[in-house]
């Protein structure tokens, strides 16, 4: 394959040009097994002022197949002590390939404990695809741009009128795993609610549906109290919140939150 922006040859489908320093893979989706895992790298649109390239037919028309390449990278599962080796390997032979690739975006379907190995592996904004057809969805959800990153610590997205958490420490964590999220702008604490039912399992979280303008509520229950936090993202609507609490959830589950 050549490079879509200087026609430089590139190793594999869809890998960052190192001549003209240019990104070709704007999406990889990964459709993952225990054993196997297959990455599809996806470009993004001709850029508008791109008439040099479009005129000598290295400039993606609107019509063209939007899959660049597709690479698939396998592992023989261990058990015992020598799993947790053998599934940070394989992570990481994943994770090798999206960063040669530098993409804007990471979407992932399948096996949750090697996404959630993938997910520490790199670096990049990472999505679930719960859909069984993953790489059909996200072609589908193309025409949005990529969701703002906040890059402020976690710490200082915390703020409101209300300073008081259930849990205490505890419940401070869980704040912070949300508040630690690359789409998340700011947590605000809500009042705590004592009438709630009890229960014995310890401080739990969870993300609640995405309102219009894509923010989210996050509930901590922790007995007989229960605290609504706002959570406000970088989303514009309904259906990228939806795609941040999603994520969200998994970030508390992989915490044992949930």
């Amino acid at each position: 394959m050549e490079c879509r922006h200087c026609a430089s040859p590139l190793e594999k489908p869809g890998d960052f040009c190192l001549v003209c320093r240019e990104r070709n893979t704007e999406a990889v989706v990964l459709e993952v097994g225990r054993e196997r895992a297959t990455l599809t790298m996806l470009a993004g649109e001709a850029d508008e002022g791109d008439d040099h390239d479009r005129g000598h037919g290295r400039g993606r028309g609107a019509d063209d197949d939007p899959v660049l390449g597709q690479t698939t990278i396998t592992t023989t599962p261990e058990d015992g002590e020598n799993e947790p080796v053998e599934l940070r390997n394989f992570a990481g032979l994943i994770g090798d390939e999206i960063r040669r690739k530098r993409p804007e975006e990471v979407y992932a379907g399948g096996e949750r404990a090697v996404i959630r190995a993938v997910r520490e592996d790199i670096h990049h904004s990472l999505y679930r695809v719960d859909d069984e057809n993953p790489v059909e969805t996200v072609i589908e959800r193309r025409g949005n741009r990529a969701l703002d990153v906040v890059e402020t610590p976690p710490i200082e997205k915390i703020g409101g009128s209300h300073s008081t958490l259930i849990g205490g420490r505890t419940g401070m964590e869980a704040i912070r795993a949300v508040a630690g999220h690359p789409h998340v702008k700011k947590v605000i604490p809500g009042p705590i609610d004592a009438g709630g039912k009890g229960s014995q399992s310890g401080l739990r979280a969870k993300v609640t549906r995405a309102d219009d303008g894509g923010n989210v509520r996050m509930l901590l229950r922790d007995g007989s109290s229960v605290q609504e936090n706002r959570v406000v993202t970088t989303a514009r609507d309904r259906e990228m919140g939806e795609r941040i609490r999603e994520d969200l959830n998994d970030v508390l589950t992989e915490a044992e939150f949930q």
